[in-house]
């Protein structure tokens, strides 16, 4: 009889290093980006709220694509916990600074991945990484855009709210074909 507790074994390159923190750092930002929705909630900004809250199931969603794509190449994935979150601001543009912020620190890392793939020619995995840098650019721009918006509007937060209801900003519920297969299935 198998033993069922026997993991699988294989090289921990720099790339499955990173492409592991990469699950961690995922994870959290949806979790930052509940933190988010849930002070926009509570402010009674519905539109920031629904923007945020989807994002957090994009991130999630990413999350889920890099498990996936571990497990297909029959490498050991761990779920990590995740790292504490902000939950205190003062006024809306704060969340959607650290919002910006987070996006490029995630454009930096799957870079990163892309970097070490390449180093350790590993063209497959550098393959994978293309979808989630033209993902982030997508993903900067469009919160570079809501922060634009959200200076503008300065004190009004409610143009920041008839911005979101008028335009399509952020992930509009359709799956992206292009996007690789998130285990479980996309949410």
């Amino acid at each position: 009889m198998m033993d069922m507790a026997v993991t699988k074994k294989e090289p921990r390159s720099k790339f499955y290093e990173l492409l592991q923190a990469q699950i961690h750092n995922e994870f959290n930002a949806a979790q930052q980006y509940i933190a988010l929705a849930v002070w926009f909630d509570n402010e009674d900004l519905p539109q920031l709220a629904k923007h945020f809250y989807q994002q957090s199931v994009e991130e999630r969603n990413h999350a889920m694509a890099l498990v996936q794509y571990m497990l297909d190449r029959d490498h050991h994935v761990e779920i990590p916990g995740t790292s504490e979150v902000r939950n205190e601001f003062s006024a809306p543009i704060e969340l959607i600074e650290l919002a910006l912020e987070q996006e490029k620190e995630v454009a930096a890392d799957i870079s990163a991945m892309a970097r070490a793939a390449r180093a350790e020619e590993d063209y497959i995995s550098e393959q994978f990484t293309q979808w989630f840098l033209k993902e982030q650019v997508e993903e900067i721009s469009q919160m570079s855009t809501l922060l634009t918006v959200a200076r503008r509007a300065g004190e009004n937060v409610y143009e920041i709210e008839k911005f979101l209801h008028r335009e399509s900003v952020g992930d509009s519920g359709a799956a992206d074909a292009a996007m690789p297969p998130v285990a479980g299935g996309a949410l």
